[in-house]
């Protein structure tokens, strides 16, 4: 029983020291420049799972909290903006037990973030879904809707949870939406001549869901696992001044040592431009 308490109490203190030396790094770092928005690409959750000998569902489950853990590091050094790539349309392909399981955590966890005191009502984080919503099921859509409309007037920063999503698909939908703005315009004035001018990359990027979210501009993307492609994932708003940073630790051990070096980086990069 005295053995217990010890070691119950050392672990209580390391997590005490850990979480003090954690926000003291913070705040230096926070003293630099620092992006105003950072995604992210969840990679490796099957393979963290395969290795620890778990089921993949926990691989799922872990990559959760450590999503958690990212965004309130992200928070507490005032980046405006987090997204990430939660669920890929082609994700659908899987075997229909990992997608309804998967289906399964999200609703679970969406609900989650809608409890009062919860990480996005805490930092004043509004939520938002970023993809082809239509094709979640209706379970996990009302869970979206209902994160989204508990956080609507969070106005410190923003989180795209981006599911199901494909950067095609984000494009394509955006150009439909320049095209039907634009019939709409010549449907309410009929005394203009009809717009036949070319679509321009500017409006394209004003309706591109996250642009409508309100995100600002993409600073960071960063994956997981040691893959290093994008998988269509944010094509259009990487394409520009966006550093692409590739970590090889598996998404649910991803943590803040292996996002440091990243935002150092940045910092040097903003640093050595002015």
């Amino acid at each position: 029983m005295l053995l217990r308490l010890i070691s119950s109490s050392l672990a209580w203190l390391r997590d005490q020291a850990s979480a003090k030396a954690e926000d003291a790094l913070i705040a230096v770092l926070a003293a630099g420049p620092i992006p105003q928005h950072v995604a992210f690409i969840l990679d490796g959750n099957r393979r963290y799972a395969r290795s620890k000998g778990m089921h993949v569902k926990q691989g799922h489950t872990d990559g959760f909290y450590t999503l958690r853990k990212m965004l309130e590091i992200c928070i507490k050094l005032e980046v405006r903006c987090v997204s990430a790539y939660a669920f890929s349309i082609e994700n659908f392909k899987r075997s229909p037990e990992e997608v309804t399981a998967l289906m399964d955590l999200a609703e679970e966890k969406l609900l989650e973030l809608c409890q009062r005191g919860d990480i996005l009502d805490q930092y004043g984080i509004r939520l938002v879904v970023v993809g082809h919503r239509d094709m979640l099921p209706e379970r996990v859509l009302a869970a979206a809707e209902k994160a989204e409309n508990m956080t609507k007037n969070n106005n410190r920063a923003i989180f795209n949870l981006c599911m199901p999503y494909t950067s095609r698909d984000e494009i394509a939908t955006a150009v439909q939406s320049v095209i039907q703005s634009r019939l709409d315009d010549d449907a309410d004035d009929t005394s203009l001549t009809p717009d036949h001018s070319e679509i321009t990359a500017e409006e394209i990027d004003a309706h591109l869901m996250t642009s409508v979210a309100g995100s600002p501009p993409l600073d960071i993307l960063v994956r997981s696992s040691g893959v290093k492609r994008l998988s269509d994932y944010m094509l259009w708003q990487c394409s520009e001044d966006t550093q692409l940073q590739f970590s090889s630790t598996y998404w649910p051990e991803f943590g803040i040592w292996d996002f440091v070096p990243m935002i150092l980086d940045y910092q040097r990069k903003v640093w050595s431009k002015a």
